[in-house]
């Protein structure tokens, strides 16, 4: 399997403006630092983690929707960090995202063909019989009928409106994509129709994707690897069985203790027992020093205080950030 994403030092600040009326001092938000990650041709990472950790800003990055502070992306090779105006441009053909809400993200002046076609006409295509025909053939494989072309998006169900947004995201062939809570806005009932509506789209079309959730029992039927991200840190990667069976970091322990189970004796021989974590997570203004997980974890020793914990691989293709495996 080769490797399509490929991010080295990856970080993102956002500059806040603080100090009362004058506002003169900037204080970094550091939404995103240090992250390095991978995604292999043909699979689903999913990515994890508490609301505001940084998950959407690091799918974000990787298709480049924004710049990165520091760090290097690699798409089959390419940095695109570094590209131009129009060579990026050329690049988005093959890197989409679908966005969390199928409220907000359609046009409602716009009907669902021309939402659809507007892809095509962004990258030089014409209106034609070819190119509705390759939006009614889109917008049947994402299960919508030919007749839905003339209407607007508030004519639509949730669920509908977020096929729409499957449809424009994938009109121009991608290799990648990011689904950013692609579910999460959606009622339970149809949520597991869009989750298998992109698996099967994913094997006819061949598609890489990065799939954003804070629903760990979705994110184990679409991954194939999981990485659980804290504070703009990735804190550790492995294949999802390995990670739903023996989580190696206390965060991850915690995330996989806290899924529901239908049953208390259906819960796993030797998995975590459910435990709270104290406090909210530390501001991403003013991290703590360290591991940033520290000021919450119940195994914290004096060296999380102090240092940063390295990244290490306890098994193949297995990573975690936590000075208990260093």
């Amino acid at each position: 399997m080769t490797t399509l994403i490929e991010a080295t030092g990856v970080t993102k600040h956002f500059p806040v403006r603080t100090g009362g009326f004058l506002r003169r001092t900037i204080t970094p938000l550091r939404a995103v630092e240090n992250v390095g990650l991978r995604v292999e041709t043909g699979e689903t990472l999913g990515l994890v983690g508490e609301s505001g950790c940084g998950k959407s800003t690091l799918g974000r990055l990787l298709i480049r929707l924004i710049p990165t502070t520091a760090g290097q992306v690699l798409f089959d090779g390419t940095d695109i960090t570094t590209l131009g105006h129009r060579d990026l441009r050329e690049a988005r053909k093959s890197m989409q995202i679908i966005f969390q809400d199928p409220y907000g993200a359609l046009n409602p002046r716009m009907t669902v063909e021309d939402i659809v076609m507007e892809p095509l006409f962004i990258h030089g295509a014409k209106r034609s019989a070819e190119t509705r025909a390759s939006v009614a053939n889109m917008l049947s494989m994402v299960g919508l009928p030919s007749r839905a072309l003339e209407r607007f998006p508030h004519e639509f169900s949730g669920g509908q409106r977020q096929r729409i947004g499957i449809a424009r995201a994938l009109i121009l062939r991608p290799r990648f994509v990011v689904c950013d809570e692609p579910v999460s806005a959606l009622d339970v009932s149809v949520q597991a129709q869009i989750v298998n509506l992109l698996r099967d789209l994913q094997r006819e079309l061949g598609l890489t994707y990065l799939f954003i959730a804070h629903d760990l029992a979705v994110v184990k039927h679409i991954s194939d690897r999981v990485a659980v991200m804290y504070l703009g840190k990735i804190v550790e990667v492995a294949e999802k069985r390995e990670l739903y069976a023996t989580p190696l970091h206390p965060y991850t322990q915690a995330l996989i203790a806290a899924v529901p189970v239908d049953h208390p004796s259906r819960r796993a021989r030797g998995r975590a027992e459910r435990q709270r974590l104290d406090g909210d997570i530390p501001s991403p203004m003013h991290p703590p020093s360290g591991c940033r997980f520290h000021t919450r974890c119940p195994h914290v020793m004096p060296i999380c205080r102090e240092q940063e914990p390295p990244v290490t691989e306890p098994t193949p293709g297995r990573n975690v950030a936590c000075h208990l495996h260093s």
